[in-house]
């Protein structure tokens, strides 16, 4: 519990929180519960439908203890998941939560997700409790199940939950009399109980509303897989599995605990005992379909497993006669779980935990590094003009710390905004700031300000910040190493930018001296050094990436940055050490991409197809990267091996991806298989996927030009000149 609390205690740092408070304090001051959006611009006046118990919860906790007290509540909902779940545990149950604490302080990081976990875990703890023994509390359920419906949509969860404990109780009336009889007494009595839980849901504000609320999240869930990646699946291969698994590194934690689900099922199923094999083994397929999953299944590992576990640890130690040796090996097993949780404690409250890896946080209790909170301090107290863009992550901080004076572009309500609205942000994200697609937008919602988070992660790399500051219509008039303000060039903006003028190839970064905190002299340095690489200031990011690597060596993402630094300034055997030293640091897709890249720079394709194969291997979204290499392969002279890694990424793609990205992914996968084709010698099946690519977007030129080429060399010149004709066509309009 002590480690778990420690895991729990960090900086606030999760982007939903800020829209959370913001609807608590919405509420409070106008004593109503909406039903429509009241806090962005774009989506203003749509049906919008969100449990508001958890934002009340967090606007009284910051109201009373600010950001810190909200942390705290944090690490509280951490230590009181275990809790509940060890508390008809044994010293095997124990254990299992010691590898479960990284998965389940994930999930109870503050937000509203947070209520689901804490209250799944005291679910599931009475539900096996009466499961086990048959006098368990159950008058508890509908009490909490009233909280929960009106703190997070995760109540579905509990309802399944009561599924499944009378599917287990039935299960159990195939193994005999005895059990049959026990376990229909048990049902007799939790019945009324369960069907008291499930009318409670009807106590909110909507009553039945909630439930078409959470029909359209449901259906909202297969875009989200592709934008979001908390509902992307975990990666299942030896490479990935194998490059996780550490004394210290607790990535892995998935995989430890999906071996023991396996292993304690299995051992269910031979035992006779169905209910709880069928619990093991079903949860097995959501927590690897879902990264989100993870800590419900977790609960479900220590709680069930732990009992099946224990059970078999029993037996084991009754074929042990002598006391003294099953002392040792007891004590033994002891000191080893003791050990890991105290080795990950110091790691957590040394700070090393979050800066060797990609954490967006740290330990401690208080407000994130990576928010914007001076530059949404200066565009309140320079009276910034409205309507101002935001990016996706930071929009719910900003409707927190701007409003209600000041609405948002968008936030991190994607069932609000929906498909179309978060592919216009991206398009945007992606568009030089002197484009049409911003001067469209800029006319169509009136945007005058641009906020942008350059934070190392999500953050600098969403945009061409270079691009941004050599602007003709834009002018940077705040930056620092954590985010960036600019205003749209015109009458009413030209006094801001004479008193506020921002020179991105001079300002200082970081903007102020770094604390004496190492945390926060870490952080300082290392945004700093992602921020000058991203303006080329190529020996000022190298001292920055210097500073931070003296306060915390092993940090993963500073030996890469250092050597995309080192690359860009032609010192490519120096880059290639670094990008070596951040592989074996944390061997992820990043670090595997950018050395295939620079091996691809330097002509080493097979090298480069090696390290092309690991990145897709460590993928939360293989189909990209197995598309990547199937060009890889292309451009290596390979067509058989490119159409493998092409078939390979379309059976892994989400089966909604074409909606998700405008159908990107199955131009590139139709294209790159034509170009396969064609090198084969096999001009019919090239020509095919050709004209797949070209109605895939019918209004790019490229698309038919090459279409044109391959009709031509199967001497169908009539369709050669229509395609050729049409591809003039399209280029004409889009000179127009």
């Amino acid at each position: 519990m002590l480690y778990a609390f420690l895991a729990g205690l960090r900086h606030v740092s999760d982007f939903d929180l800020g829209w959370q408070l913001a609807t608590g304090r919405w509420v409070v001051q106008h004593h109503h519960v909406s039903s429509v959006d009241v806090f962005s611009y774009t989506a203003q006046g749509e049906p919008w439908i969100y449990p508001v118990g958890a934002g009340l919860i967090f606007y009284a906790a910051f109201l009373l203890g600010s950001y810190a007290l909200i942390s705290w509540i944090g690490a509280l909902a951490c230590a009181g998941t275990i809790a509940l779940l060890i508390r008809r545990g044994t010293a095997v149950t124990a254990a299992i939560a010691v590898l479960a604490v990284p998965l389940i302080a994930l999930r109870t990081t503050p937000r509203a997700d947070m209520f689901t976990v804490v209250l799944f875990a005291a679910f599931l703890s009475l539900l096996w409790e009466n499961c086990r023994t048959g006098r368990a509390a159950l008058w508890l359920l509908p009490v909490l199940m009233l909280a929960w419906v009106n703190l997070h949509f995760g109540f579905a969860a509990g309802l399944g939950l009561l599924g499944a404990y009378v599917l287990t109780e039935l299960l159990e009336t195939v193994a005999g009399a005895e059990r049959r009889r026990a376990a229909l007494q048990r049902l007799r009595r939790a019945i009324g109980w369960f069907l008291c839980t499930a009318l409670v849901t009807l106590a909110n504000p909507w009553g039945w509303g909630i439930y078409r609320a959470l029909l359209r999240q449901e259906r909202a869930n297969a875009q989200q897989q592709y934008w979001i990646m908390e509902w992307t699946s975990i990666p299942l291969n030896w490479a990935a599995i194998s490059g996780t698994l550490s004394l210290r590194q607790t990535s892995g934690a998935i995989y430890v605990l999906l071996a023991v689900a396996l292993v304690a099922g299995v051992v269910a199923l031979f035992r006779f005992r169905l209910g709880a094999a069928v619990l093991l083994l079903g949860s097995i397929y959501p927590a690897v379909r879902y990264v989100r999953m993870g800590a419900v299944f977790a609960c479900i590992v220590v709680v069930v497993g732990g009992y099946v576990l224990s059970e078999e640890a029993a037996r084991a130690a009754s074929w042990i006669k002598s006391p003294r040796l099953r002392l040792i090996g007891a004590s033994a097993a002891v000191l080893l779980i003791v050990a890991l949780a105290g080795v990950r404690s110091f790691d957590l409250a040394t700070g090393r935990r979050y800066v060797r890896g990609t954490e967006e946080t740290t330990f401690g209790a208080g407000l994130g590094w990576w928010f914007p909170q001076r530059a949404a301090e200066f565009v309140v107290r320079e009276n910034l003009p409205a309507e101002m863009f935001n990016t996706y992550d930071e929009g719910g901080y900003l409707t927190w710390s701007l409003g209600p004076e000041r609405r948002d572009y968008i936030d991190g309500r994607d069932t609000l905004f929906g498909m179309r609205r978060i592919q216009e942000h991206d398009k945007l994200l992606k568009a030089t700031p002197d484009s049409d697609t911003w001067e469209q937008a800029a006319r169509h919602y009136n945007i005058n300000t641009v906020i942008f988070p350059l934070g190392r992660y999500d953050g600098v790399q969403q945009l061409k910040l270079k691009d941004w500051c050599e602007s003709k219509l834009w002018q940077a008039v705040y930056l620092d190493e954590i985010s960036a303000v600019f205003v749209r060039r015109r009458p009413e903006t030209e006094d801001l930018i004479a008193r506020f003028p921002v020179n991105c190839a001079t300002a200082p970064l970081p903007s102020r001296p770094p604390g004496t905190n190492r945390a926060e002299a870490f952080n300082a340095w290392a945004n700093a050094a992602a921020v000058l690489a991203a303006l080329d200031r190529n020996s000022e990011a190298l001292t920055a990436v210097a500073n931070a690597l003296a306060i915390f060596p092993d940090s993963s993402f500073l030996h890469w940055l250092r050597a995309n630094v080192l690359f860009a300034s032609g010192r490519l055997g120096e880059s290639e050490e670094e990008y070596l030293t951040a592989v074996a640091l944390e061997p992820s897709e990043a670090t595997w991409g950018a050395l295939a890249q620079t091996y691809q720079k330097r002509g080493r394709i097979p090298a480069a197809l090696v390290a092309m194969k690991h990145a897709a291997e460590f993928s939360r979204r293989p189909e990209e990267a197995l598309s990547n290499l199937g060009y890889g392969y292309l451009a290596a002279g390979q067509p058989q091996e490119a159409l493998k890694a092409f078939d390979q990424a379309v059976r892994s793609a989400p089966r909604n991806i074409r909606a998700a990205d405008g159908g990107i992914f199955d131009f590139m996968v139709a294209q790159g298989r034509a170009a396969a084709w064609e090198a084969l010698g096999n001009m019919e099946k090239a020509t095919s996927y050709q004209e797949e690519a070209a109605q895939i977007v019918p209004n790019a030129p490229q698309p038919w030009r090459r279409l044109a080429q391959l009709y031509e060399r199967q001497g169908r010149v009539a369709e050669a000149a229509q395609a050729r004709e049409h591809a003039a066509e399209l280029t004409a309009k889009q000179g127009r």
